[in-house]
């Protein structure tokens, strides 16, 4: 069992930057692949980045290409996404996700195990 707490939400304008955090329980962190989400109001949870278990392999929506970057410590059983060039198009509830193989990892119903969630808006 994994559970995950996301933290480094709020409030910044366009162009700006945030560094999200997601601390995960469990000895396995370190064999898990990681993924951010997001869902806006009214929209279905969109896929965002992905890192698997190795650091080296990431992938990311072409919506952030170039502007997120997701990372991860596995001694600190921790994932980020730091996010620059923030847009208004970017506001949403992110979301971090785990799950145990790195198949099908733009797909949110794939991920097992789900944080609460953390606010990000971004003002134009």
């Amino acid at each position: 069992q994994v559970q995950l707490v996301e933290s480094g939400g709020g409030y910044v304008q366009a162009g700006g930057s945030l560094r999200l955090s997601c601390v995960a329980s469990g000895r396995t962190f370190g064999s898990y692949t990681m993924g951010w989400f997001r869902q806006a109001p009214g929209k279905e949870r969109e896929f965002v980045a992905v890192i698997a278990w190795s650091y080296v392999t990431t992938y990311y929506a072409d919506s952030v290409k170039g502007r997120f970057t997701i990372s991860r410590d596995n001694a600190k059983n921790t994932v980020y996404l730091q996010m620059n060039s923030l847009k208004p198009e970017d506001t949403a509830v992110y979301y971090c996700a785990g799950k145990r193989e790195y198949l099908r990892i733009s797909d949110h119903r794939e991920y097992a195990y789900w944080g609460q969630g953390t606010q990000v808006t971004v003002s134009s």
